[in-house]
């Protein structure tokens, strides 16, 4: 059953590489991975930066050890530019690696904004924000005794290239407004992978006895664009109790995601100025099959508290899909960490918290 197990999965990820068109990462507390989400949240931070960490892990009770395992580290900052605006840089490195060949993507990029003032006063104002990042980033696997036979003429298809380099370009639009220190709304849109690089692996057909090259493999094999939009905010219906609403939307080739969700924010201490809070929410994504309908895919509970500067979140998503069977109703653990470092600068409330 093992050696079964680790042949679909390999066969799995060989039509993921030669067949069809990647997809992207994704986590399941997106709010919570702002530069992984949209590059005109760069530096859309109270504070002057702020250091941010995610792991998922995924399908770990159906593939054990050879799950996949996603991480992503952060950097950003603002900058005051002018009486009003802000600008912002931020660079982030994520990776995503599965199975029992490594399959995986490693990515570095660096983002940058500009936050412009539309109007309102120093408590409460709506801004415009435009981003834009670009990237490099490194796709491989491990080869060793990867190979296609074929028995008719005892041939082998082999992988010339098993780990190769690629530029990825995005950018993106963000909308916000505060009503005060307590309640917001924002929007936003990203238009992700501009130059759909080459996702394929160059392959070649050997002569098994002599080894000798017999032909060359090019595949083109795009990345699809992908378009997000996103929105949310905190409204607090009654002191130290807010709710918040959230919700994305993936649409990339021909896959769609939707993830939407409410959370609810207890502020602790005797005061609601206090920089600690509690929160617990419920999720429900959708997703589709390649070119098929939609279904229901997971149902999510999370958690996060705040300590002044110090944020941590906890997802677990409950497989509702018709692989629940599979994956006795498991799918997925996340864990956030978010770290703000805050100067001196006063120029009152700049933006929702994230």
């Amino acid at each position: 059953m093992k050696i079964l197990k680790q042949t679909l999965i390999l066969f799995a990820l060989v039509l993921v590489s030669f067949g069809l068109k990647a997809q992207d990462i994704h986590f399941t507390q997106f709010y919570m991975s702002p530069l992984n989400l949209n590059p005109a949240m760069t530096g859309v931070s109270n504070c002057t930066s702020r250091v941010i960490g995610n792991f998922r892990n995924q399908w770990a009770p159906v593939l054990k050890s050879n799950a996949y395992n996603t991480f992503s580290l952060s950097y950003d900052q603002k900058m005051p530019v002018g009486r009003y605006d802000y600008f912002g840089i931020g660079g982030a490195f994520w990776g995503d690696v599965a199975g029992v060949h490594n399959f995986g993507t490693m990515t570095g990029k660096i983002s940058f904004s500009y936050s412009k003032k539309m109007g309102g006063y120093r408590k409460k104002a709506s801004f415009l924000v435009i981003g834009a990042e670009g990237g490099l980033a490194r796709r491989g696997l491990s080869t060793e005794n990867f190979k296609f036979p074929d028995p008719n003429n005892g041939q082998l298809e082999v992988i010339d290239n098993p780990n190769f380099f690629f530029g990825d370009l995005s950018a993106g639009i963000l909308w916000f407004t505060m009503f005060n220190e307590y309640s917001n709304f924002y929007i936003g849109a990203a238009f992700n992978h501009l130059n759909q690089a080459n996702q394929a692996f160059k392959r070649s057909v050997v002569d098994s006895l002599t080894g000798t090259v017999i032909r060359s493999i090019d595949d083109v094999n795009g990345l699809y664009s992908k378009f997000t939009f996103h929105g949310g905010g905190q409204f607090e219906i009654q002191p130290k109790i807010s709710i918040l609403p959230y919700f994305v939307v993936f649409v990339q080739g021909p896959y769609l995601q939707v993830n939407a969700g409410t959370s609810l924010r207890f502020a602790l201490g005797n005061s609601r100025k206090n920089k600690q809070a509690f929160e617990v929410g419920a999720w429900y994504r959708l997703g589709n099959q390649y070119e098929g309908k939609l279904y229901s895919d997971a149902f999510i509970i999370t958690t996060r508290f705040d300590y002044q500067n110090l944020g941590f979140g906890l997802s677990y998503d409950v497989n509702i899909s018709e692989l629940r069977n599979a994956s006795s109703a498991n799918n997925s653990l996340e864990l956030s960490v978010i770290y703000n470092i805050c100067g001196n600068e006063h120029r009152g409330i700049y933006c929702p918290k994230f």
